[in-house]
């Protein structure tokens, strides 16, 4: 009805010929402030009953309106602000949350980020049946937990599959058929940059454990927009997950003072100071008893959140390994445990050969017994493993 009223008043202006003006639209984003300015003729009224016709209605509507000045807007800060796919996606999510809100017709502002994603240059679709709007965008990486359709041998990943919960058969929702010229790019999920937070958003957060016979006190710098960043996120493949960054806050708070630990550690005793940092600076639980599914957290995630399982800490002893020594490493994944190996001069214990170079168990998830670097539990001695990533330096 408001959205009608709107409509309404917007027409009698032109009728009467008084000049309507651009609305300014300003919000917080991460590191800084979106500001964009929207024509009144992009305010495009929509059924909340998602339809084929209402969806076609909207789109020949809002390509005779005037939203260049805002896809301009999007694309300027993208750049200016180097934000990888991901977290431009959350850019556009909160500019049509700002122009229509979600709580208030789910259908328009899912055709907003439509519009805008595929305006942005994105190969974004939308699919409709049983009174739902799926939403989805071309991807041509390896996503595990997320729903997908095939349309012409490419494969769709769905962006709003968490606000249903549940989809019916493919066959239930009928793709629009609009060809937007601009859409052309594949979307990506890595995460190779992370936004620079305001500082004041961050809070401390005390972390300490014991490395012979010496306890070691770390004040975190954490941030809870982390977990609003990564709350849709799906599970990704190993490489991209392993490398997603820390922030720079947080990272200022931890890496600098782990080097000044380790300095006067030889290499191996450095990465086993970091290995057992992993295992006992936090609390251990399962993903299905800590969020009810399979959820890979990043490395900052793990050091923000209470508890984290085997996947979140190779992530995090992977990130800190290669922070501070940079040397080979390879993640194995058992039926139900990952763990990772390095690569020292000299080789440690037990070791893995994989591509005719030897690596060194390092556990950094706790086990029941205390293991050393190149030691692996007794229970995994035996047992058939995967390599699912193996990093570099060299070829980085």
């Amino acid at each position: 009805m408001k959205i009608l009223i709107k409509s309404f008043l917007f027409a009698a202006l032109l009728l009467l010929n008084i000049k309507v003006t651009a609305q300014q639209h300003a919000f917080e984003f991460y590191e800084g402030t979106f500001n964009f300015e929207l024509d009144p003729s992009v305010n495009i009224p929509v059924n909340k009953i998602p339809s084929k016709a209402e969806a076609i209605k909207f789109y020949e509507s809002i390509v005779l309106a005037n939203p260049q000045k805002l896809i301009q807007s999007l694309q300027a800060y993208q750049i200016k602000h180097q934000l990888n796919d991901w977290i431009y996606y959350q850019l556009i999510r909160k500019t049509a949350e700002e122009i229509s809100p979600k709580a208030e017709n789910y259908f328009r502002y899912t055709l907003y980020k439509w519009f805008l994603l595929s305006k942005c240059g994105y190969d974004a679709k939308i699919a409709i049946g049983n009174e739902q709007v799926i939403f989805y965008i071309r991807n041509d990486e390896d996503i595990s937990d997320v729903p997908f359709f095939m349309i012409d041998k490419q494969k769709y990943m769905c962006l709003n599959y968490h606000d249903y919960g549940k989809l019916f058969q493919q066959s239930v929702y009928i793709p629009l058929k609009i060809k937007i010229p601009e859409a052309i790019n594949s979307f990506s999920y890595k995460v190779t940059r992370m936004p620079d937070f305001k500082p004041e958003n961050y809070e401390d957060k005390d972390v300490q454990f014991s490395y012979r016979q010496k306890v070691y006190h770390f004040k975190l710098k954490v941030n809870q927009e982390i977990q609003s960043l990564f709350k849709n996120y799906p599970v990704v493949d190993y490489a991209s997950y392993f490398n997603i960054p820390l922030s720079r806050e947080t990272y200022g708070s931890l890496i600098p003072i782990l080097k000044e630990n380790v300095k006067k550690m030889d290499q191996k005793k450095g990465v086993d100071y970091l290995m057992r940092f992993t295992r006992y600076a936090f609390l251990y639980e399962d993903d299905g008893l800590n969020f009810g599914k399979e959820k890979r957290l990043s490395p900052e995630q793990t050091l923000l959140n209470k508890y984290s399982d085997c996947d979140d800490r190779a992530a995090l002893f992977f990130f800190l390994v290669k922070e501070i020594y940079n040397l080979p490493m390879i993640a194995l994944l058992y039926p139900t445990h990952l763990t990772m190996a390095v690569q020292f001069d000299k080789p440690v214990g037990d070791v893995i050969v994989y591509k005719d170079r030897k690596y060194s168990f390092c556990e950094p998830t706790p086990q029941t017994q205390d293991l050393k670097i190149g030691q692996i539990s007794s229970d995994l001695k035996n047992t058939p493993y995967e390599i699912v990533y193996a990093y570099d330096p060299i070829k980085r």
